[in-house]
């Protein structure tokens, strides 16, 4: 058989010998040590680690890059809510789709190859970043895949006319529906709202929830009683929920108990958590980012991903998800082996899992395939990998080279 492409030298699994992967129509079709065979075109990846691509659980490309036209003067949630709010007003199909573009040029360079993206949709915003982000979808397609939340940020209940925006979003090619209950002055209804969209569309959700450090404020509850009584377990997803950071450890395995056991997965958002949480403390100012590692040896599907860029919410970021899952090995202070891998997962295949994609290198699936400069997952972790290049199904989107220093013989 003649391969389209076949990439030599390519480590699947730390301490394993290198393999080559063979593809025939955008399938990986073999994956052998020293694979005889002959291909139109051959990559060497000398030694590198290859594996799916990082899959972005959270991001939000409609607003990122407006630090522009925005005021931090508290950095608070409520700051960046208000102020996002305002500028969305202006917002046109043209700028958003350039904001975003550039945001997932940049993901794509750092090896992202599934993303799971919110757009606001309500009076202020209208359709048009929902309009803008469907083009980036199509146009970006080939190089990664990318899924649409129709996202109320500012409450539903007392504005009923997002409920029907965000109704004839989901029939016109949103793939999800998201809510914000801490933004919503009756957050039982906001969640039961949300569920009922989706029960209408036969969609996931996904909510942004409990985002301070009271322990005593939340929503949770809520969303697992209607995630239980729906049947939607596996097809929910939480994001941020902070105030876990603020419990001790017996009292997040409870919860992690119950919110595993009903099929509810959990994001995490580094840069914006520890941007946003306890501004109020003048020393030994809290972390404010949930500990998913805790979560994750409780049965809970966790990821972690990048949130804003760029934006009152996270003024900095560059769409790098294993920067995102440094940042959080660091903050969580981890630094077993299996810990590593573990973070690891939380950017690819557990990630992958909550938006339910199946993600891994084996014959006969998909021929998405990225290379980090490292020995493996826990490595790419410790070290933040440098990305060399990737192919979605089989064709090259990619490539950033393998480094060369001149000057050494």
């Amino acid at each position: 058989m003649l391969f389209d492409l076949v990439i030599r030298n390519a480590r699947t699994e730390q301490g394993q010998e290198p393999v080559d992967i063979a593809i025939k129509d955008g399938v990986i079709a073999a994956m052998k040590p020293a694979f005889r065979c002959e291909a139109v075109m051959e990559a060497d990846a000398r030694g590198a680690f290859a594996f799916s691509g990082f899959a972005e659980s959270h991001i939000h490309l409609d607003k990122a890059g407006i630090l522009s036209r925005c005021l931090i003067c508290e950095g608070t949630l409520a700051e960046a809510v208000r102020e996002t709010a305002r500028a969305k007003k202006g917002f046109e199909v043209e700028d958003v789709y350039a904001r975003a573009a550039r945001v997932v040029e940049k993901a794509i360079t750092h090896g992202t190859t599934l993303m799971r993206t919110f757009v606001e949709i309500d009076p202020r915003a209208g359709f048009r970043s929902f309009e803008a982000i469907r083009k980036v979808k199509a146009d970006y397609a080939f190089a990664i895949d990318i899924e649409i939340c129709a996202f109320a940020q500012e409450g539903l209940t007392r504005e009923p006319e997002t409920f029907a925006m965000l109704d004839r979003a989901l029939s016109e090619g949103a793939d999800l529906v998201g809510g914000c209950p801490y933004t919503d002055p009756d957050p039982r209804r906001h969640v039961e709202l949300i569920f009922e969209l989706a029960r209408k569309h036969d969609v996931a959700v996904d909510f942004h929830l409990d985002f301070d450090l009271d322990p005593e404020n939340t929503n949770l509850p809520a969303v697992v009683t209607e995630t239980e009584r729906r049947g939607w377990g596996g097809r929910v997803s939480i994001g941020h929920v902070t105030n876990l950071s603020a419990m001790p450890a017996e009292a997040v395995e409870g919860i992690a108990r119950r919110i595993g056991g009903a099929g509810i997965a959990l994001t995490v958002l580094p840069a914006t958590d520890l941007f946003l949480n306890g501004r109020g403390f003048g020393a030994l100012v809290p972390r404010g980012i949930a500990p998913a590692h805790l979560l994750a040896g409780c049965g809970v599907v966790t990821s972690i991903a990048t949130n804003n860029v760029l934006n009152p919410f996270t003024p900095y970021g560059d769409a790098s998800l294993i920067r995102m899952a440094n940042l959080y090995a660091n903050v969580a202070q981890l630094s077993r082996e299996d810990d590593m891998r573990l973070v690891f997962s939380m950017v690819s295949d557990f990630a992958a899992l909550l938006m339910g994609k199946t993600h891994g290198l084996s014959v006969g699936a998909e021929a998405t395939i990225v290379l980090l400069d490292c020995a493996g997952g826990a490595e790419a972790v410790r070290e933040v990998a440098r990305v060399i290049g990737g192919w979605k199904n089989g064709r090259q989107s990619f490539w950033n080279s393998l480094p060369i220093i001149f000057g050494l013989s």
